[in-house]
This record gives C-alpha cells, sequence and structure tokens, in this order.
C-alpha cells in the first residue's frame, strides 16, 4: 500500500510539478485585473475622430484577445489610457511628374496601464519612457495610384497600434 502511495505522489507531481501553472491565454495576463476601463484617447491631431477611433479599435482588440472585459467605468480594476502624440504623412515615392507615387503615414500614440490605485498593472520591460508611459510609433507605406487613401493608411495604422497596445498588456516571460 505504501509503495502504491509513493507511486501515485511521484506520478502526480511529475503531471502537475511542484509550482502552480496557468494554461492556455489565461497565463499570458495578470490574474489581478478582470476589467479594464479605457477613456477615449485624447489626439493631438486636426483630424476628427483619430481618438475615438482608435480607442474603439483597442476596446475590440481587448475583447477578442484577452479575458478582460471592457467596461464603461473609471471603477474597473484598471485603467488604460492613451493619447494620439503625432500623425503624419510625407512622400516617399515621387514619380518624375512630381506625383506621389508612396506615401508613408507615420502615428505616435503613449500608453498607460495602471490598477485603480494608480499602480504600474504591467510595467515596459524594454521600452526606455519616463515612468509608466510606453510610446508606441507605426509607419504605414499607401499607394495612392492602386486606390489607397488617407483613410485606408489610418485604418492600417490604427488596426496595427490596436494590436501593439492590447501585446503589451501580457505578462513578461
Amino acid at each position: 500500500m505504501r509503495t502504491l502511495w509513493i507511486a501515485v505522489s511521484i506520478a502526480a507531481a511529475a503531471a502537475f510539478g511542484c509550482a502552480p501553472y496557468r494554461l492556455g491565454v489565461q497565463s499570458l495576463y495578470s490574474c489581478n485585473v478582470r476589467t479594464v476601463y479605457v477613456p477615449v484617447f485624447e489626439s493631438a491631431s486636426f483630424r476628427r475622430n483619430l481618438g475615438e477611433r482608435l480607442t474603439e479599435a483597442v476596446q475590440k482588440e481587448i475583447e477578442r484577445r484577452t479575458p478582460y472585459k471592457v467596461v464603461g467605468s473609471p471603477n474597473a480594476d484598471s485603467v488604460l489610457t492613451g493619447t494620439i502624440r503625432t500623425e503624419t504623412k510625407g512622400v516617399s515615392v515621387e514619380a518624375p511628374t512630381d506625383e506621389a507615387r508612396e506615401l508613408q503615414y507615420y502615428f505616435t500614440v503613449d500608453v498607460q496601464w495602471v490598477d485603480r490605485n494608480g499602480v504600474d498593472v504591467q510595467a515596459p520591460q524594454s521600452v526606455v519612457a519616463p515612468a509608466s508611459i510606453v510610446n508606441l510609433l507605426n509607419n504605414n507605406m499607401f499607394y495612392p495610384e492602386v486606390g489607397q487613401s488617407v483613410s485606408t493608411a489610418q485604418q492600417e495604422a490604427i488596426d496595427t497600434l490596436a494590436g501593439q497596445i492590447v501585446g503589451l498588456m501580457e505578462a513578461p516571460w
């Protein structure tokens, strides 16, 4: 009977290990947070609705990729805030007739994620930035000759930035 007990103990230790592990997507995210409040991102841009569009994309991405629930109240477990610092476009390739063939669209966003006490939920690991603010930069190309516009470049940049912002919510390895 004693040898059976030892064999079961060894099998359990081998199967489950000695540390509490979390499996699946849950292991990527903080277990201290269940809800996230995402107020409308501020925007220093003169283009209309960029802050609203980025906020909506981030909220959808949080709901889609994380175990967190986005709520409309600042009384949530955590608050994710952001500010669009710059957004510009520039010509990168010109035709001999001085027409733009390829343009670049730049977006710079500052993001901060804190719990209800104002403490960083996920401190940035490899980003050199003041305190807990992370600066994200996105650079998209668009080609007017094939029907792309500033609007399509903006939406691509917004979708990419939303993915990067939600990626920052993952726990470091």
